[in-house]
């Protein structure tokens, strides 16, 4: 709570000529405010980064296995093959794969590729290289369990034909 009372410029007490306000406040109150503030930006951060996480239901020993025709890949069309299974070799069927294709340095335009599965965790489509040099290309897999499988695979030296 702040007091407020109103001291002359002289200090006596008696407010006849021009005035200031004398707060019996904490005078720390300032600084106490602050640190608060502060404290709750630094926890409202954290929850929005928390918020960002990836997925804690990924199956982390999937395996992806990415393949291209040509192999190596061209500028032009490329035929990808792509297959999933968990750690035992098994199959993971069912999921909705989409490819995102970068180049390796900023500025170029990403090709996008959604493959369909033609038996138990074998996947095929096209995918566009647009230029030749190394690009990396995030396979996304969203599973019928509602988890998602996300990889980053390498692909060096697209070839221009």
């Amino acid at each position: 709570m702040l007091l407020v009372r109103l001291v002359s410029a002289a200090g006596d007490g008696v407010s006849t000529g021009p005035t200031r306000i004398a707060s019996t406040a904490n005078p720390n109150a300032g600084f106490e405010m602050q640190r608060i503030t502060k404290s709750a930006g630094v926890l409202l951060c954290t929850f929005a980064l928390w918020g960002c996480r990836p997925a804690d239901s990924e199956p982390s020993q999937a395996n992806v296995r990415l393949d291209f025709d040509p192999s190596p890949p061209v500028v032009g069309d490329a035929g990808v093959r792509l297959t999933l299974s968990d750690a035992a070799g098994k199959p993971l069927y069912g999921g909705k794969v989409v490819l995102e294709g970068n180049m390796n340095h900023a500025g170029m335009k990403p090709s996008f590729a959604e493959l369909r599965e033609v038996e138990p965790g074998r996947h095929v489509g096209t995918l566009k290289f647009t230029m030749g040099g190394d690009w990396f290309i995030i396979v996304t897999a969203n599973m019928p369990d509602g988890s998602r499988i996300e990889r980053k695979v390498e692909v060096q030296g697209v070839r221009v034909p």
